[in-house]
């Protein structure tokens, strides 16, 4: 679609972190590689499409922060006193932040594709994909709906045993 396109235009490299299991880091080392792009002068975006336990929020300080509405979609939540972080999470849809997602395989799905198209990032040097842990629907959907994108690669956070 003409709008999806239009959303991601300005994205420069698009990067997925995953693993096969929970609880390996992934969110932390996507917030770690956001903030040392961020501090190499880099406009970054992170897509939290972790529906399960989305922590990013929480870990960068505005899990109390709300999403707007603007012409091309939803508008992101900008981090830090220079804002150079763009932020789009579940966690920012949910009544409280604590709150789990328990939804059926489609409606995920649809979640995933509209948070990939109707996200407003504007222009972004990179994009960092957070997904949830495991190789599950999630991680397809999301694959699918970026592929017109040109992923630039995907981090896959493993633990030593």
């Amino acid at each position: 679609p003409l709008s999806e396109r239009a959303n991601l235009a300005g994205v420069r490299h698009i990067v997925l972190v995953l693993s096969g299991k929970g609880g390996v880091g992934k969110s932390t080392l996507s917030t770690e590689l956001a903030l040392a792009l961020r501090n190499a002068g880099k406009r970054v975006g992170i897509l939290d499409v972790d529906l399960c336990g989305p922590s990013i929020p929480r870990m960068l300080r505005v899990q109390d922060s709300s999403v707007h509405q603007c012409d091309r979609g939803w508008v992101p939540v900008f981090v830090g006193h220079d804002t150079a972080i763009a932020l789009m999470s579940i966690g920012f849809l949910l009544e409280r932040p604590d709150d789990a997602v328990v939804w059926r395989g489609p409606k995920k799905n649809a979640l995933i594709k509209q948070f990939v198209s109707d996200v407003a990032w504007g222009d972004l040097d990179f994009l960092i994909v957070d997904t949830p842990p495991g190789t599950s629907d999630e991680h397809i959907s999301t694959v699918e709906a970026l592929r017109p994108h040109q992923l630039l690669g995907a981090i896959l956070v493993t633990t030593p045993q």
